[in-house]
């Protein structure tokens, strides 16, 4: 029995289909002397409770059976398998989730459609999306460059004193210096709180938007720029504010107005699963002159945050609903209706911020969020500037995602325009680093490709670094993890892991450049900045000790983008050649890309990755192609430019 999901010839159309689309399916049944009594079809569609049927396929020849299927007419995940009757006997043929074609495999038993983890591993799945779902064009194959803004750039108009930053708060630390390294211990009647600050501003990322657009960024994603206690700022004491450590509300206003003069949008991160404890609305720390949800918890007065929380008891016994446990971190009731009506309301805080001049959303834990609730974030966002951005944090396929008991409402039309990439980051930096081969780095980034909405994956910030990961050249340096965060601190590259990483590092941007989907730069990769996880993937921006070389090669890659906008939107094929050499080739059909619209300049970009320290010889069309020890090698229309 043979399927392969991702080949014409067995599924028509490939991958993710909009409502009632009708799909062919065939199967090859290699009789081999045993009679075939009948081939079948066999599904399951939904995302909470499942409906199950089956339909018989029809002989179109000797060894081949197809049958045509139309989709359901709502957004669900539909997950197919085939069932053949030989001698008295039921052979079924699942999903091999390890073959790089989609390719099928037999089996003794029928998905367990009933448990979603077994369903969603061994069943063919075709997800099913609104057909009204649209992507703002801006995001489509954009660059994604992304601040941490107390570590980019400080700036004369807005540099803090130590006075401001320790304010009311005297757990926090200033440095005065910014080359320092960051903290990683705290104070010692505080231990390691994230508190730390070395005074970047907005008007510090404003004075360097040259630099952000000299490497092809087409979008600004900040992380949290409302007022709170901690430098990461997840901890929202005050959407209404943004962090007087960081500037002003003009000072946002001016940094969205002076980068879409560049052509570039800028994205906040929207913290709306939880809030700090020492806050407006909690106020636990009683730093704040309201009555927080902690003072009527006290008995002390009224607060009109109380029911934003889950809180229990009273006196020296007050328990409350936290992000994973930490107190510091109180979750928020997203069913409240008060609590709806101040983030999603016609003053409230998603259209606010889109008045003053931001483009879009990231949802900060998006699955953590009820899908009811990621329903109305976008329809508000839409409402407002129906080309405004939602973008959600989620660390695996968002097609099949499941929390809450089911399957998440992540890629079907109603909630995000986009996702973090973190499969794509897995994937790539597994490979580079030699913990996988071509072949299944294919499989894994072409089964995201199969499973998402075209327009909704040529928006997935295809990411390799960020604020929650270890820097990509320390990951590609192959210096082991440490453990603990005194053993990281301890951590500088040697010279060779230094340059093991930066052979790496330079492959992997080339393959973010021609890869579909918004490539995603963090701040200081360019430069090729060091670090395992939080903190020190959060360091200072080294202004004035850069790797000159190297952020080059990051702006002449990225600025592709731009130059050949067929790597925005283009098709592509994607393919491994033997274990060590990945190809791509983006290319427009007829002048047209992915979405059928006429595109200027280029029709095709062809890129070859060798990640072995050894020449890898490619056979192509137009003859062999040398690739040299570590090199990639990109073309367009046949002149190379790499």
């Amino acid at each position: 029995m043979v399927h392969r999901s991702r080949e014409i010839a067995h599924r028509d159309p490939f991958g993710a289909v909009p409502l009632d689309t009708e799909i062919r399916l065939a199967l090859e049944v290699l009789q081999e002397g045993t009679a075939v009594n009948g081939v079948y079809l066999a599904y399951a569609y939904g995302r909470g409770q499942f409906r199950t049927g089956r339909q018989a396929m029809e002989q179109r020849a000797d060894n081949l059976w197809d049958c045509r299927l139309r989709v359901p007419g709502a957004p669900v995940l539909l997950y197919y398998w085939f069932e053949v009757e030989t001698g008295g006997e039921i052979r079924y043929l699942v999903c091999d989730r390890d073959k790089a074609d989609g390719s099928g495999k037999p089996s003794e038993t029928r998905p367990d459609f009933h448990s979603h983890e077994r369903f969603s591993h061994y069943a063919f799945q075709i997800t099913v999306y609104d057909d009204a779902f649209e992507t703002p064009e801006w995001l489509r194959g954009a660059v994604i460059y992304q601040v941490f803004p107390d570590r980019f750039a400080r700036s004369p108009e807005r540099m803090p004193t130590e006075e401001a930053v320790m304010a009311d708060r005297p757990e926090r630390i200033f440095h005065a210096n910014w080359e320092e390294d960051v903290d990683w211990m705290g104070r010692p009647d505080t231990g390691y709180i994230a508190c730390d600050f070395f005074g970047g501003s907005l008007k510090g990322i404003e004075e360097h938007l040259d630099h952000i657009a000299a490497m092809g960024a087409d979008v600004i994603y900040l992380n949290p720029v409302f007022e709170a206690r901690s430098n990461h700022r997840y901890d929202t004491a005050d959407y209404t504010r943004v962090d007087p450590l960081l500037g002003t509300e003009e000072d946002l206003v001016s940094l969205c107005a002076a980068a879409r003069v560049r052509g570039i949008h800028v994205v906040l991160d929207g913290v709306f699963s939880h809030t700090g404890a020492d806050s407006v609305y909690f106020n636990r720390l009683y730093r704040y002159p309201g009555a927080g949800a902690w003072q009527e918890a006290m008995g002390e007065r009224r607060s009109p945050y109380f029911f934003w929380y889950s809180i229990r008891g009273d006196g020296d016994s007050i328990q409350y609903d936290s992000w994973w446990g930490f107190p510091e971190l109180p979750t928020i009731n997203k069913d409240d209706l008060s609590y709806r009506a101040f983030i999603l309301g016609e003053s409230g805080i998603l259209r606010r911020w889109i008045r003053a001049g931001i483009s879009g959303w990231r949802l900060d834990v998006s699955d953590e969020l009820p899908d009811s609730f990621l329903r109305e974030i976008r329809r508000t966002v839409k409402r407002e500037d129906p080309e405004a951005a939602v973008i959600g944090e989620v660390w695996e396929d968002a097609s099949n995602k499941i929390s809450y008991g089911s399957f998440r409402d992540f890629a079907f039309g109603a909630t995000h325009d986009s996702v973090m990439g973190y499969p794509f980051r897995s994937a790539l930096l597994n490979w580079l680093s030699r913990r996988s081969t071509a072949p299944e780095m294919v499989n894994a980034l072409e089964t995201i490709r199969e499973n998402y909405p075209p327009v909704f994956f040529h928006c997935v910030m295809n990411l390799i670094g960020s604020h929650d990961v270890p820097r990509a050249l320390t990951v590609l340096s192959g210096h082991p993890d440490p453990g603990d965060r005194d053993s990281q601190a301890a951590v500088h590259l040697s010279t060779e892991e230094r340059e093991r990483g930066l052979r790496l590092l330079r492959l992997a941007v080339v393959f973010q450049a021609v890869f579909p989907g918004a490539p995603s730069l963090y701040y200081g990769d360019e430069t090729g900045m060091e670090g395992f996880r939080d903190p020190f993937n959060r360091r200072t921006f080294p202004w004035g000790h850069v790797d000159a070389d190297l952020v080059e090669h990051f702006s002449k890659v990225f600025s592709w983008r731009k130059r050949y906008p067929v790597l925005k939107t283009g098709a592509c094929d994607f393919r491994a050649e033997g274990l060590d050499v990945v190809a791509i080739r983006r290319y427009l059909v007829d002048g047209r890309d992915a979405f059928g619209r006429t595109v200027d300049g280029s029709s095709q970009i062809e890129a070859w990755i060798n990640r072995s320290g050894e020449e890898r010889q490619i056979a192509t069309p137009d003859g062999a192609i040398r690739l040299g020890p570590w090199e990639a090698m990109a073309a367009a229309d046949g002149e190379r430019i790499l």
